[in-house]
């Protein structure tokens, strides 16, 4: 089932059990979700908590996620347990600084770095990248979803970000890789081959050598690849601690024995082999950077928002928690932007920015009209607005953006909710109501009679 090249080359690798490695990948891959506890702290019945991450959860089936709108307002997100492991890294290395400037350069769709908004929560700035507008296109739908506020999304080819000189304090670095971890999957092991992973390895250090000069003196790198491979793996960390004065340092996993440590000619990686843990294959590897980096000056440049008028900050207050300096007028709209107008300023001059923080409402002849991104954020005054709660039929109706009905609905706007939470926007003008969740996000699939017996029941 598997290359012959890869059989015998895990099979030279002293750190690899290969026979129970390759008896793993023969099994199903394990089904794991991190919940947002902003919006929905409980545990999903009949589950076990991943050791590493408090509010990360194996399920015991794979439920029908579209057909869930709990998964659509941004409850919890469908997240392989292996990567999750970042908030134990964050937690020992990152965790106490005050304000921290923090890139996914290789975001989409969203897991690490909805995970990474929830670690830094109002204490720094997240810029979450990814290259392909396509896919960052759903990078973006799922950092608004999770509703932190605190995330810049971009699409910008890693050699941008190195013009931003000694920017970041941490980068995170989930490298495009030959995906000998996912070899569950029968296309991963179809699209493997040699030159593949030796055209992956070089990628990397192109990445790599072209995002570094962002990371500030003293940051950190977490490099991290989903595949096996020594060439990928320890091998590209080596190559980069000797020539850009990069130095390893080792992550406490005494609490968690099943995980695999690496030692390659003085610098530490970790495994995550299947077999031994529960989740997919993964790689990582921290490095702190020791050489000297100073922060570029930025020239000053004339701010580009607009100033907004006092109605519109009354109006911004009444709806939203966002600070006062950090609301903007762009693009016809009332913005909060994240981290502050200066971060994002700078970043504009640099970068191709797809999300630039919250829009809490559009602006049209001078009528203010709630954003969708408003309903679902953390940061939405639960005081502004009406609420009506649906059932599962008008909420999966909602979600498709189909005619239905409310009996008694208020009229004017409303934010309509499923078991408690918020789902988005309606207008009850009288005669009909005018749906206001986002068209390219609508559910298209089918939903099966039984969908709601089938997904996951809460506790």
């Amino acid at each position: 089932m598997y290359p012959e090249f890869f059989r015998n080359r895990i099979n030279l690798q002293e750190y690899v059990d290969a026979e129970a490695l390759l008896r793993a990948l023969e099994e199903p891959s394990p089904v794991s979700i991190r919940t947002n506890t902003a919006k929905w702290n409980r545990k999903p019945s009949g589950s076990e908590s991943v050791a590493w991450c408090k509010s990360g959860y194996y399920l015991d089936y794979r439920p029908s996620f579209t057909s869930d709108p709990l998964f659509h307002a941004g409850c919890y997100y469908p997240q392989e347990a292996s990567s999750m492991f970042i908030e134990e890294v964050f937690r020992q290395f990152a965790e106490s600084r005050d304000y921290i400037r923090v890139l996914d350069l290789c975001g989409a769709p969203g897991g690490k770095s909805t995970h990474l908004s929830e670690l830094i929560g109002s204490k720094g700035l997240l810029v979450a990248n990814e290259v392909i507008i396509s896919r960052a296109a759903v990078l973006s739908e799922n950092i608004t979803k999770w509703g932190r506020g605190n995330t810049i999304v971009t699409c910008s080819d890693p050699s941008c970000f190195g013009k931003l000189e000694g920017y970041f304090d941490l980068i995170v670095v989930d490298a495009p890789c030959s995906g000998e971890g996912m070899f569950r999957d029968p296309q991963a092991v179809k699209q493997w081959s040699p030159e593949n992973a030796l055209h992956c390895s070089e990628r990397q250090k192109r990445i790599l050598k072209d995002v570094l000069p962002a990371l500030k003196e003293d940051g950190i790198l977490i490099y991290s690849t989903c595949t096996f491979n020594p060439d990928e793996n320890e091998k590209n960390v080596k190559w980069l601690a000797d020539r850009f004065q990069m130095e390893c340092r080792e992550v406490d996993i005494s609490e968690f024995k099943n995980i695999t440590k690496i030692d390659y000619q003085g610098i530490t990686g970790y495994g995550f082999h299947p077999g031994k843990i529960t989740g997919e294959g993964l790689f990582f590897s921290v490095l702190i950077k020791t050489g000297r980096q100073e922060q570029k000056a930025m020239k000053a440049v004339k701010n580009p928002f607009k100033r907004l008028t006092k109605d519109e900050l009354s109006g911004a207050a009444d709806w939203s928690h966002f600070p006062e300096e950090n609301l903007v007028r762009s693009n016809n709209g009332i913005v909060s932007v994240a981290g502050n107008t200066s971060d994002f300023i700078i970043l504009s001059r640099n970068l191709r920015i797809i999300k630039g923080g919250t829009k809490i409402c559009s602006v049209k002849n001078n009528v203010h009209i709630p954003s969708h991104e408003l309903a679902i954020s953390t940061g939405l005054k639960s005081s502004s607005f009406g609420y009506t709660a649906l059932d599962y039929d008008q909420a999966i109706a909602y979600l498709r953006r189909d005619n239905f009905t409310i009996t008694g609905a208020p009229a004017g706007w409303q934010i309509v909710t499923y078991k408690g939470v918020n789902l988005g926007f309606i207008n009850n003008i009288g005669k009909r109501i005018n749906n206001y969740y986002p068209v390219d996000w609508r559910i298209r699939m089918k939903i099966s009679a039984t969908a709601q017996e089938e997904i996951i029941w809460w506790k």
